[in-house]
């Protein structure tokens, strides 16, 4: 027998889960089905040659659906130019993978694709976008990758400048041969249009054919997509500039023809101009994406590149990848921690400012956990590596970033749809508009080309295509640099509309290390009623008796001996003590006994009043003291709470707590909304409550049990120190456990969500607006006339100008530090 767990859509109550686990059940060679609705999963045991097909039939008869386990995979694609090229790879994949999905980021150039590794392969995938003219590759993230990379980029960085400036030393003195005599700057006779208009027109056919052969890529990779049916920017560009080149060589021809007059109807020079003037734009926009992905090479930074590890007794030197778990490492003082692991051998202090913001180094000794890419301070140490590779927390990091960075935010949807159609759309509209001018304007041919030309070459997808990925890569690049892990661009843009946030209690807003905060005794001193106190919870593992052993400790006391110990659910504890009868623990265990508690009531009740929780101790049958424990409120979560509430967004408490307690915590932190007495199993209903209100509501928390409430928020915020379950429930996870960082991600959404929204504008206006205005509607009522040149600058200027806003991002600083 082989035990099975398949995903369910679809259910959406108990009745649901009934029927699908009655469904499952009747399938011949199927036992054990049970349904959980809360994870949508169906398990069952079945023989290891059943046919999955068989169950998935019978779900489907009874109105549900199982979802196939899909595999997530990145690939780095080449030879994208614009938005259109991205929806053109993107909409090849999704045609292929079906039921899966596939997003494409033209500003990282990388796509994400799930799929069903049974039914598909990564050869299928790379096929298909090779089919739509492109080239897809397997991504791997690691240091090595990472400087592939960037070497990658800096080669395309530098190749675009070398085409530029080459370009330009061809297409100044063209534009001085072309247009010099316009403007007053006289030509040497032997290229006079007026006199050797022959040599004129030579002398501008060779100047302009070097930068035609620089911009070769905008033609192959143009007239490709074209013949694909799938025309992109450089469809446009190649379109543009081929009519004019192909005109000009035309009125050449005509010229030797004898026909002086088409001197003066060369546009040599506009395909020269455009195409230098479009490679700066590209050259540029290299360089902003560059700066984009910033965040990433910082974090592979902090990994350093070789580890010291113990082979046979000897040291010896590896590279970080090469080691592997269970290995003994060498760390020596000032050096980084290759991997995560645990200290064997040597005490030190560690520095882990990188991952949990802690400014002051942690003491660390043999059994204590160490983090990978943190910095040994002191001691030399041994450690044992228990993490490595893509496993480590710095990878884990690093992949949270990445996968943010390269997922679209909902307000992209737009952009991509009109993206897609953008491009044939310009081409009808180039074509339409030359010829209605020709036809009913009654203009010569060469005007009509003019406007064909300059609608072709002004129009601007790429804008399109830039303006949320880039703000979503800055955007949550920051929030890593601040500590805020976002991981997806809908969570980005989801947490700027927060309405309310509900804070967990224990490990969010307080400390969850309960610690004594008060001793009150009754004919006894203090240090004997802690001293006996903590005795007597030695053998407890409840947390509040671990606080108060923990004090004992801490002030160097040797424990006595107990003996007879016996723990009395939901009351405490009874144990002896060199003879004496000690009883420690609640009211209820008290008043069990009959103690009289009139002599510190008062007392009890002033704690309970200030969040704390009196533990009671008597001793043959007497009243002693009343130790007091209280788990201490985080130093950030006064502050953090008051910042949200002057942000307009409502603060609400949640916890297991009694009401006394948990309105005592609430109120030393200003918080007037407080949800007590909650189970761990109905927090995620509580929050369901709120949303019904007409709520955006985030949830903060650190446990197992916030998890179900973290999944249920429309935002899940998770505390870096908290379970690796909590974590992986939330959309953001705050790396520094800094309760501050709350408004910094709500802050951060804002900005990078106004940011997308002007980029968006500017976009859509530059296009609305620039295409009517190179259609010639100006100079139909007497205005300007759009020269293509200037189109082209304009164009460029577009791309550039969405990148640099984008980049504006990068200055962003919490109001709060």
């Amino acid at each position: 027998m082989k035990h099975e767990s398949l995903s369910v859509e679809g259910m959406s109550c108990a009745s649901c889960a009934q029927t699908v686990e009655k469904a499952a059940s009747k399938v011949a060679g199927v036992k054990n089905a049970s349904v959980n609705l809360a994870t949508e999963k169906l398990d069952f045991d079945t023989d290891s040659n059943f046919e999955i097909s068989k169950i998935e039939q019978a779900i489907a008869d009874a109105g549900y659906k199982v979802l196939k386990p899909l595999q997530t995979m990145t690939f780095a694609i080449e030879g994208m130019s614009c938005a259109s090229c991205a929806q053109t790879v993107e909409n090849a994949t999704l045609k292929l993978v079906g039921e899966g999905n596939a997003s494409v980021n033209l500003a990282t150039e990388k796509m994400v694709v799930n799929y069903d590794p049974a039914s598909i392969s990564i050869s299928d995938i790379t096929k298909a976008v090779a089919e739509s003219g492109y080239e897809a590759t397997e991504q791997v993230t690691s240091n090595e990758s990472v400087d592939l990379d960037r070497e990658k980029k800096e080669a395309h960085i530098k190749e675009m400048w070398r085409r530029f400036w080459i370009s330009a030393v061809f297409t100044i003195p063209l534009l001085y041969v072309s247009m010099g005599h316009m403007v007053g700057m006289p030509l040497p006779s032997l290229i006079d249009p007026m006199h050797n208009a022959s040599n004129f027109a030579i002398t501008q056919l060779v100047l302009t054919i070097p930068v035609m052969v620089l911009g070769e890529k905008f033609f192959t990779g143009g007239f490709r997509a074209l013949a694909k049916g799938h025309p992109n920017m450089d469809s446009l560009v190649a379109l543009g500039t081929s009519a004019a080149f192909i005109y000009s060589l035309y009125g050449t021809f005509k010229i030797f023809m004898g026909e002086t007059s088409f001197a003066m109807e060369l546009y040599y020079e506009s395909a020269a101009v455009i195409l230098t003037l479009i490679t700066l734009g590209k050259y540029f926009e290299a360089v902003s994406k560059g700066k984009t992905s910033e965040a990433i090479k910082k974090l592979m930074g902090l990994a350093p590149k070789t580890a010291h590890v113990l082979r046979n007794d000897k040291e010896i030197e590896i590279p970080v990848e090469a080691v592997q778990v269970d290995d003994v490492i060498v760390v020596r003082p000032g050096e980084k921690l290759p991997v995560d692991g645990v200290v064997i051998e040597g005490l030190t202090a560690i520095d882990e400012a990188m991952l949990t913001g802690e400014s002051m180094p942690v003491e660390k000794k043999p059994e204590d956990s160490v983090i990978g890419a943190s910095i040994n301070k002191n001691g030399t140490i041994q450690y044992r590596a228990t993490k490595v590779g893509k496993d480590t927390a710095l990878a884990q990091i690093i992949k949270l970033v990445e996968d943010a960075q390269g997922s679209k935010a909902p307000i992209a949807k737009l952009a991509d749809k009109i993206s897609g159609i953008f491009v044939p759309i310009v081409i009808v509209l180039a074509v339409l508009s030359g010829l209605a001018w020709y036809f009913l304007g009654q203009e010569s041919w060469v005007f009509a080309l003019t406007i064909t030309i300059s609608v072709l070459v002004i129009a601007c997808p790429c804008a399109l295509g830039l303006a949320t990925p880039t703000a979503i890569m800055v955007g949550t690049g920051k929030g890593a640099e601040n500590g805020v892990l976002i991981k997806s661009g809908a969570a980005l843009e989801t947490t700027h509309s927060i309405q309310t946030v509900v804070f967990d209690k224990t490990g969010t807003i307080t400390e969850g290390k309960p610690k004594v905060t008060d001793i009150l005794v009754n004919e006894i001193e203090e240090n004997e009623l802690l001293l006996l106190a903590a005795s007597a919870e030695k053998g407890s593992e409840h947390p509040l008796g671990e606080a108060i052993v923990t004090a004992a400790e801490e002030k160097g006391m040797v424990l006595l001996k107990a003996t007879n110990f016996e723990a009395l659910p939901g009351h405490g504890i009874s144990v002896a003590i060199e003879d004496k009868a000690l009883l420690l623990g609640n009211k209820k265990l008290m008043m069990t006994h009959h103690i009289n508690l009139s002599e510190l009531e008062e007392d009890s009740n002033r704690l309970a009043e200030e969040g704390k929780t009196p533990m009671y101790i008597a001793m043959d049958n007497r009243l002693v003291g009343i130790v007091a424990v209280a788990d201490t409120l985080k130093e950030s979560s006064e502050a953090a709470i008051r910042k949200l509430q002057k942000m307009g967004i409502g603060v609400v408490m949640m916890t297991g707590d009694n009401k006394r307690t948990a309105e005592a915590i609430a109120r030393q932190v200003g918080i007037d909304r407080v949800l007590s007495d909650v189970l761990p199993e109905d927090k995620a209903s509580q929050v369901e409550l709120l949303q019904k209100e007409g709520k955006k509501v985030a949830m903060v928390g650190d446990g197992i049990n916030d998890a179900p409430a973290l999944a249920q928020a429309d935002i899940g915020i998770a505390i870096g120190t908290g379970t690796d379950v909590a974590i992986e429930s939330a959309d953001i996870v705050l790396m520094h456990s800094d309760l501050m960082d709350v408004p910094t991600a709500i802050e951060l959404s804002k900005a990078t969500i106004t940011n997308i929204r002007e980029n968006l504008f500017w976009a859509f206006a530059y296009n609305v607006l620039g295409i009517p205005v190179a259609m010639g509607i100006l100079h139909l009522f007497g205005g300007p006339l759009l020269n293509p040149m200037i189109a082209g600058a304009a164009m460029s200027f577009s791309s550039v100008s969405v990148l640099l806003n984008a980049l504006r991002l990068k200055r962003f600083k919490p109001s709060n530090r």
